[in-house]
This record gives structure tokens, sequence and C-alpha cells, in this order.
């Protein structure tokens, strides 16, 4: 599904320069905050309240929604923008539910950690106990894999580019595309 989107995002994108540069105030801190969640937890061995889970109980989607909202921005395209608001509700609205029902029969400290912070949006200040407790580790993040995401951004904004590029050329050669009429 995810490589279906993207077909339809580039399609409907109508990027520019001043968009893309835009789009990094949000692309950038949603990479950091996803490559700073992974190199904390440690799934199905142990509940995690360090580090950014100290602030958020879902760092990664909260990254990963930065990710997707600097992307449409990048795009310039309320329809994208529309779409992607939807498909983050239909997606993780169920899949963050059914993960705490788990959390919560797993990890007998759940409840109390619920209590303390918040499912999304990030707590200021962190809740007790957390923070800067815990250490980052890169094996961690190299074991998620979480360089993809790094990855992905830059061919993202290599197709925004090079849509930017021939909508140029196309423009200086005296060519309309079909897609503006």
């Amino acid at each position: 599904m995810g490589f279906v989107f993207a077909a339809v995002f580039l399609w409907l994108a109508r990027p520019s320069w001043g968009t893309m540069a835009a789009s990094l105030v949000l692309v950038g801190p949603g990479l950091w905050l996803r490559a700073y969640a992974s190199g904390y937890v440690k799934k199905n061995a142990e509940l995690t309240v360090t580090g950014p889970y100290a602030y958020t109980r879902n760092p990664l989607y909260l990254g990963s929604m930065s990710i997707a909202f600097g992307f449409a921005a990048a795009a310039a395209s309320w329809v994208v923008l529309t779409a992607l608001a939807g498909l983050f509700a239909a997606i993780y609205i169920p899949t963050i539910q059914s993960e705490e029902e788990y959390l919560r029969g797993q990890f007998a400290g759940f409840d109390a950690y619920a209590a303390r912070v918040p499912r999304l949006l990030p707590r200021l200040p962190a809740a007790s106990g957390g923070g800067d407790a815990g250490r980052f580790s890169a094996e961690l993040y190299r074991k998620h894999r979480e360089y993809n995401s790094l990855i992905g951004a830059g061919a993202i904004y290599l197709a925004l580019a090079l849509r930017v590029l021939f909508e140029h050329h196309m423009l200086v050669a005296g060519l309309t595309p079909k897609w503006w009429h």
C-alpha cells in the first residue's frame, strides 16, 4: 500500500524548491525522533520508558507523522495532505490501541506509565523517572534498521527535485505538462 501511496503522492505533488526547503522543518525533526527512539526501544522485551519514551508513548509514530506531513508540505497539495491525514487516522489509531492492549497484558507497569506519559503529543518536561535515564544504543538503532528512514527520505527528496527540474525544463522549452491543464 505504501508504494501505491508513494506513486499517487508523486503524481499529485506540485513541489517547488521553497516547499521542499520548508518541509525540512518537519522532516528533519521527524527523522531525528525516529532515530533517537529506535536506540531505546527493546520491542517485546521490556517496557521502554526512558529517552523519548518519557515524553510520549509513541515517539516512532510521532516521528513518522512529522516526516509524512513534512512531505505533504513539500508536495504543496491539499489532496495529499487530506489523504495523508485520513490514512494516518485509519492506520495509526487502531494500531496504537492494539499495541496498548498488548503492552498492558505483557508489562505490569504499563498502566502507571500510561498515566504519566501521553499517547502521542509529547509531555514537557519528561515524566519523572524518564528523560535522560537510560542510554541511546547505536546497536539498537542498527538492529531496527532505522537508517532506512533517512534513505527513504533522501529518495523522496530526490524524486521531488527531479520533478521540479523536469517541470522547469518543460517551461523553458515552452511546453506545458498535461497535468497542468
